[in-house]
């Protein structure tokens, strides 16, 4: 009898942690590695944020907090919908978890048996496909290309459904291409939902805020897809609040009791100093955040032109989020430094060992012909790592 379950032996580590971790391994043996691949931006929680949780403390709060989450939170997650979203939701409609990841996986337990099928859009998140195997639902690929800016078209997406379709999950912006999906492109694949009524959909949104100018467009804004779908945010990525640890999904009703009563034999509650702190950051307009956003979209648009200058780097132009994706079957096939490159996966080891600079693997978000480079980073960081890739493939 196996100590470990199989549940256990058959998932994949996370190869975005797998890579930080692997980069923090170098760095203690004196290597100095700029670290591209984790998804975390570096800048500091706003300060008017940090002073609520500083009055949280201050106030007494230390308690269990609701399962769901504190009602004036929830309160502050319907009205972040609705202006931000055009959304209306009721609190019985909104469940707080800890981090947007718990909320994903709350929503795959509560919805999935065995076999029923879940429709990725190729790239996709990295846990999305582990999440679904855990409850027992089979990921369904739909490979995209550079050339379609890494989206689903509905002809792709009328394809990939089959009597076991139960539901889709994708993110705009897309973590890891940056692609923002269109509300005339989101119109397109509801169009074909309509023929497929009881197929739902997970449309992950926790880039929301990290566009540069195209707009956000949230699926369950469409009057036919709002009682299907269920939105997940978080502030982990507009608010630069990764270790606080909040998430949070709009969903029908029924859904969301189903996430409440899930999450209540596991985690309960989330941290209530945390909860509390998000309370003031949604209540705040998006523009207390626009800095951060500017300073994104200046790192995207120079990272796009050191990569341009490398021969083999074939990039799309992200809309959001701050990650690039760029092709890189240039190199397989290729020796560099006496190292066979056959893969991304190879191409990204390669970068790491001998550029020391840290990358993730396509492989890891279901296109094995590009890597993720991250540029929640320093410009100088940017322009260091660049050149240094630069001068590691010539």
């Amino acid at each position: 009898m196996s100590l470990l379950s199989d549940r256990i032996l058959n998932m994949s580590t996370s190869a975005t942690l797998a890579m930080a971790a692997k980069a923090r391994e170098l760095r203690g043996e004196g290597k100095d590695i700029i670290g591209l691949s984790l998804g975390e931006p570096d800048f500091k929680v706003p300060d008017f944020v940090k002073e609520a949780a500083i009055d949280a403390i201050n106030e007494g709060y230390n308690s269990y907090t609701p399962v769901d989450g504190y009602g004036d939170l929830k309160d502050a997650i319907i009205t972040k919908f609705k202006r931000d979203n055009n959304l209306t939701y009721t609190p019985s409609q909104v469940v707080v978890s800890t981090g947007a990841k718990q909320a994903l996986f709350n929503v795959a337990g509560v919805m999935l048996n065995d076999g029923d099928e879940v429709i990725l859009p190729c790239p996709y998140w990295v846990s999305y496909s582990d999440i679904v195997k855990l409850f027992g639902g089979v990921p369904v690929e739909v490979k995209t290309s550079i050339d379609t800016d890494f989206k689903m078209t509905a002809e792709q997406l009328e394809a990939a459904i089959t009597p076991k379709t139960k539901m889709m999950w994708f993110s705009s912006p897309c973590n890891p291409s940056g692609s923002v999906y269109s509300k005339e492109e989101l119109q397109a694949l509801v169009d074909v939902f309509a023929k497929h009524p009881d197929i739902y959909v997970v449309s992950d949104e926790i880039y929301e805020h990290i566009n540069y100018g195209q707009g956000h467009a949230s699926i369950a804004e469409f009057e036919a897809m709002y009682d299907r779908t269920i939105t997940v945010n978080g502030v982990s990525k507009a608010f630069a609040m990764t270790g606080w640890r909040i998430g949070f999904i709009g969903a029908p009703e029924k859904i969301a009791r189903a996430c409440n009563k899930l999450q209540g034999q596991t985690t309960s509650g989330a941290n209530c100093i945390a909860q509390r702190a998000v309370i003031t950051a949604l209540n705040e307009p998006p523009s207390r955040i626009k800095y951060m956003i500017d300073e994104f979209n200046v790192r995207r648009d120079l990272i796009l032109g050191l990569l341009n200058d490398i021969e083999g780097f074939k990039s799309n132009t992200p809309g959001g989020a701050f990650y690039v994706f760029p092709d890189v079957t240039h190199f397989f096939g290729k020796t560099l430094r006496d190292k066979k490159i056959n893969n991304a996966t190879d191409f990204s080891l390669y970068l790491l060992e001998e550029a020391l600079v840290a990358t993730v693997t396509g492989d890891a978000f279901g296109n094995p012909d590009c890597i993720r480079i991250s540029y929640a980073a320093s410009q100088d960081q940017i322009i260091e790592a660049i050149r240094r890739i630069k001068e590691a493939v010539s």
